[in-house]
């Protein structure tokens, strides 16, 4: 099976535990503001690769990749399902740790077809990587130019089929830093089971230049990156929700 795919790293450290390759898959429906990859949004703008392809590239270096494996990122991987079952299928069979970053983006709630689908990757996916992109979905709107709903309702589909997944959420100043929503963000992690990791990703620019490559204005111009205080700050601010939802949940139960 073939699919379109924007680039690979060969030697990722931040894309999941160990040492990984992470191939970055093409096309995303999200238009984030903060886009460090705005050149995978369009599905036509990507090469061919086939999974026997990945595979091979993957077992040249498979030495390093013994305490790591294979993350697949984008763009949306998740756009591209078909191809990964197939991938995740095969690298399972050879005993590879498989792991999918995702905002979840393309879940639909109530769709059959596609939850089989799903559910047949889950089944040869041993971790995903799931950003939220906002608590608040109008705010999430206007941050990436869809609203949240589809997002959180596809964690939850994960969680219910007990599939472990770290959470990121991305801090923009201005943006994503309301400290009510990172409260909100901290209850909505502590109703769920599987969550294992929550990293809390400082903005950066680094992709601004590709914005200008592509003849595009980058929107966040005179964004400042947070400060490591703020960070700490908003990590506070999930945990205390996280703990507060989760006392919550022991007093409903005891009662």
């Amino acid at each position: 099976m073939e699919g379109r795919y924007h680039s690979i790293e060969s030697f990722g450290n931040v894309d999941g535990p160990g040492t990984r390759m992470v191939l970055f898959l093409q096309g995303c429906p999200l238009r984030c503001l903060y886009c460090h990859n705005a050149d995978t949004w369009l599905m036509k703008d990507g090469k061919i690769i086939t999974v026997d392809e990945v595979i091979t590239r993957f077992e040249k270096n498979a030495a390093f990749y013994r305490k790591g494996g294979i993350t697949v990122s984008g763009g949306e991987p998740l756009v591209q399902i078909d191809f990964l079952i197939e991938l995740f299928t095969k690298m399972k069979a050879k005993g590879i740790h498989t792991c999918i970053d995702t905002s979840g983006i393309v879940f639909q709630p109530g769709n059959q077809r596609q939850a089989e689908k799903l559910e047949t990757l889950l089944a040869v996916t041993d971790l995903l990587l799931i950003d939220i992109k906002h608590i608040d979905s109008d705010k999430c709107l206007k941050l990436t130019g869809k609203p949240n709903e589809e997002m959180l309702a596809f964690i939850r589909f994960v969680d219910n089929h007990r599939v472990p997944f770290w959470i990121r959420q991305v801090l923009v100043p201005g943006l994503s830093d309301d400290e009510q929503d990172l409260y909100l963000l901290g209850k909505f992690i502590g109703d769920l089971n599987y969550a294992q990791v929550l990293e809390v990703l400082p903005y950066h620019r680094m992709g601004a230049n590709k914005w200008d490559m592509m003849g595009m204005e980058y929107p966040l111009e005179d964004v400042e990156e947070p400060s490591k205080e703020l960070v700490a700050r908003s990590k506070q601010l999930i945990f205390k929700g996280i703990a507060d939802r989760q006392a919550e949940r022991r007093v409903s139960k005891a009662t």
